[in-house]
């Protein structure tokens, strides 16, 4: 059989199984488990928990069909619910911080916190919304600024930078306007701004953060990445 079109067959038993099975297909599905046949394909469709997925498929004369797909970050996963960041699936019911101290590229935000003594109250009912920079936030900052504010004698500035990013209440980027002024927890105002078919934030100090991955749902929440760390004035 020819290897194109086992893999196209593949393809489509794993991608558009509603629509074979309207032409004949039997399908067996179990909870992240699916198998199908079509055209003398079976494949078989399992997702793990990460949202990775694989497929094996083999057809009647032998021919053979391996593979794996991996969540982008930001994609949603449809049988979960949550939004992968940073490598690891955001579940709904965990809280904020349980939910950011799984993703690899919020490792600087959550030590921040810790060191601001702000863990617990991050991980109240609120809700809150949370500007979440990345590690790579962190790394424009001047050469030295993200140690040094993880130390005792700046608990008092960490708190303020880091209370800049959170605001009362539960905001989805779909209630976030242009132009719309919200108040931070720290007291001074970010602007919401356009950016493409996106969002951005303009900070006291006037400098910009794009938002990167929205509606990043928790139990007390809601996370909105964004791409720098925002700065009020004090």
């Amino acid at each position: 059989m020819n290897t194109k079109v086992v893999l196209t067959c593949a393809l489509s038993v794993a991608l558009v199984a509603p629509a074979i099975a309207q032409t004949g297909t039997k399908t067996k599905s179990d909870a992240e488990k699916t198998k199908a046949t079509a055209d003398g394909m079976t494949t078989k469709t399992k997702m793990a928990d990460d949202g990775k997925t694989k497929v094996k498929g083999k057809s009647d004369e032998g021919d053979k069909l391996k593979a794996k797909t991996t969540l982008r970050k930001g994609d949603v996963s449809t049988s979960r619910g949550g939004v992968l960041v940073g490598g690891a699936l955001m579940a709904p019911d965990k809280d904020l911080i349980d939910n950011a101290m799984g993703s690899a590229d919020h490792t600087a935000l959550v030590a921040a916190v810790k060191a601001a003594g702000l863990a617990e109250t991050l991980k109240s009912a609120g809700p809150f919304t949370v500007f979440a920079p990345t590690n790579a936030a962190f790394d424009k900052l001047p050469a030295g600024t993200a140690n040094s504010l993880v130390t005792p004698e700046m608990k008092a500035k960490l708190t303020t930078i880091l209370t800049y990013h959170v605001v009362s209440g539960r905001f989805t980027a779909a209630e976030l306007k242009p132009g719309q002024v919200l108040t931070t927890v720290e007291g001074e105002p970010l602007t919401v701004m356009k950016n493409g078919n996106g969002l951005m934030l303009k900070d006291a100090k006037g400098g910009l953060a794009r938002v990167t991955i929205p509606d990043v749902i928790s139990s007390n929440g809601v996370t909105h990445v964004v791409d720098a760390v925002l700065m009020p004035t004090k």
